[in-house]
């Protein structure tokens, strides 16, 4: 449907500019139709434009790619159909053809303009700031949320591409007859959203795809290596595997766990135990950042409040995890 409104806004544009130039210019002879070929061409991307935004900012180039590609669909419509407007009724079809190779010729330049943004020195050069690196959203940290508030905070600036393979998956878990899924889903296309509107960052889509790699992880890390560019996830994996492969990966979860407050064995603290711990004895508090307090001798005091005394910290994957005792059960 989406194409098919641009081509019907693209056949009115022209047959307006085209209907004017030949009923007020043709005593100018036919060679006229080349010379007005050019400002036809910015009336009629000016109305593609408005169509292929979609709410997500394109590369400058890609536009640039679009326009040449245009002039040079037009050229070629017209070479071809030029013999068309010597017959009655001819400028309807020669209208057609250059309509069409218009598109074409847009179409084309678009993906060309794309492609040639994504090379180090455009990118360098329409980042926001000078050796500011470009970084590629992954699926599951849009889909978690955080990124936008980090940005909206001013610790990521620049460029972020989201690839349309990308978008693909989550399209099709927004599609997905799993409730939980489809909610997954539609709350990353809404941060999608949300961060086009961020005045730090600037939202591209990239087409440039890898039909021969199937898993949508390898097809993150070719992209990063090919463009240069970091990933930005919270997958594990995917960490790992690309930093095997060279590839520089900005963890959110890693980074949640380094804002986290610093606790050294012997601070106090009065926390709330939750919950039964595993091992016998146990209690589980949780602090205001979700940092599990394991607590030694805490089982009785369930659902009550406690002053406990940290006596050891363990660095994991997944976070931290913090073990105390009851204050008075330390000597």
């Amino acid at each position: 449907m989406k194409w098919f409104l641009r081509v019907v806004v693209a056949l009115v544009v022209f047959y307006g500019a085209f209907n004017y130039a030949y009923t007020e210019m043709r005593y100018l002879g036919g060679g006229i139709w080349l010379v007005i070929l050019p400002l036809i061409a910015e009336t009629c991307l000016v109305a593609i434009f408005v169509s292929e935004a979609r709410g997500f900012k394109l590369h400058p180039m890609a536009y640039v790619g679009g326009f040449i590609g245009a002039i040079l669909g037009l050229v070629i419509g017209s070479l071809l159909g030029y013999v068309l407007l010597r017959i009655e009724g001819g400028i309807f079809l020669f209208i057609l053809i250059n309509s069409f190779f218009a598109y074409l010729g847009y179409t084309i330049g678009l993906a060309w303009g794309r492609e040639i943004g994504m090379l180090p020195l455009f990118r360098q050069k329409a980042g926001s700031g000078e050796g500011m690196k470009t970084k590629i959203l992954d699926t599951s940290v849009i889909i978690d949320g955080r990124i936008s508030d980090i940005c909206d905070c001013g610790f990521v600036e620049g460029t972020l591409i989201a690839p349309q393979f990308i978008l693909n998956e989550l399209q099709h878990i927004a599609d997905s007859s799993d409730p939980l899924k489809r909610a997954r889903g539609r709350r990353g296309l809404d941060i999608l959203n949300k961060l086009q509107k961020s005045p730090n960052v600037q939202i591209e889509i990239t087409e440039l795809d890898f039909p021969k790699i199937k898993e949508v992880d390898s097809k993150l890390i070719a992209l990063a290596r090919d463009i240069g560019a970091d990933i930005l996830t919270n997958d594990f994996n995917l960490n790992k595997i690309a930093q095997i492969q060279g590839v520089n990966v900005l963890n959110i979860n890693q980074l949640a766990n380094a804002v986290k407050p610093i606790v050294l064995p012997g601070e106090s603290m009065n926390v709330t135990i939750a919950r039964q711990g595993k091992e016998r004895g146990q209690g589980v508090a949780y602090l205001d950042d979700g940092t599990m307090v394991v607590v030694e001798q805490g089982e009785n005091l369930l659902n009550q409040n406690a002053d406990v005394v940290v006596t050891s910290i363990l660095q994991t994957p997944a976070g931290r995890m913090i073990f105390a005792a009851p204050k008075n059960h330390v000597s």
